[in-house]
């Protein structure tokens, strides 16, 4: 369960996100017109911000763009660096583009093979829980008890429009853009605010 701050983020999310696409081969010609959703999973060490983000271009498709936020950069991770922005609550903040973090990854094969949803947003107001109404929801579809160890990304591979990401034991697929094909395996799926379709976003295999 995660909280969120009321702050300010300089940049904002928009801006780099959407300078830095158009670098990316699998965001080839789409260009960001608005943020649609996202969802977040909790790193267990508390120190590591994880966000997946959906974005509508102006064409119309459905973009899933996982960051991680960091107090500190994350070594040997320069090509996978978004951004550095600067946080009202927290300071200064390194903006990795989440496919090239560990926790990430992490976070997503456990969410996937324990079966677990994302995590609830609040804020706190004087004391006060109050809830952030989910704008999507995702589940994982494993029923295992936890996921394997992972402390690092040892490859990070683009093709068309699904990147695959090997970390330990664990292969991931994500679907860059929404609903394209991905192959066999423990899925994230989900769905956008009263959408009655879900879709799959992500597939974990372990070794």
């Amino acid at each position: 369960m995660g909280i969120v701050h009321r702050a300010t983020l300089t940049p904002s999310k928009q801006e780099p996100v959407a300078t830095w696409l158009p670098t990316q081969t699998w965001a080839e010609g789409l260009v960001v017109a608005e943020k649609v959703a996202e969802y977040r999973f909790d790193d267990p060490a508390g120190e590591v911000g994880v966000e997946t983000l959906l974005w509508r271009t102006t064409d119309g498709a459905l973009l899933q763009v996982p960051l991680t936020y960091r107090a500190a950069p994350l070594p040997a991770a320069e090509e996978h660096l978004v951004t550095t922005a600067h946080h009202s609550v927290l300071g200064e903040r390194w903006v990795y583009d989440g496919c090239g973090d560990p926790v990430w990854a992490a976070t997503l094969v456990t969410a996937v093979l324990t079966g677990a949803e994302q995590s609830p947003m609040f804020f706190e107001d004087g004391g006060t829980r109050i809830d952030i109404p989910a704008r999507m929801h995702v589940r994982g579809s494993g029923s295992e008890a936890s996921g394997p160890p992972i402390d690092a990304v040892d490859s990070v591979i683009h093709s068309g429009v699904v990147t695959t990401v090997r970390a330990g034991s664990a292969e991931i697929e994500l679907a860059r853009v929404v609903d394209a094909p991905l192959g066999d395996g423990a899925r994230l799926v989900g769905c956008v605010g009263d959408a009655p379709d879900e879709t799959v976003l992500a597939v974990v295999r372990t070794a």
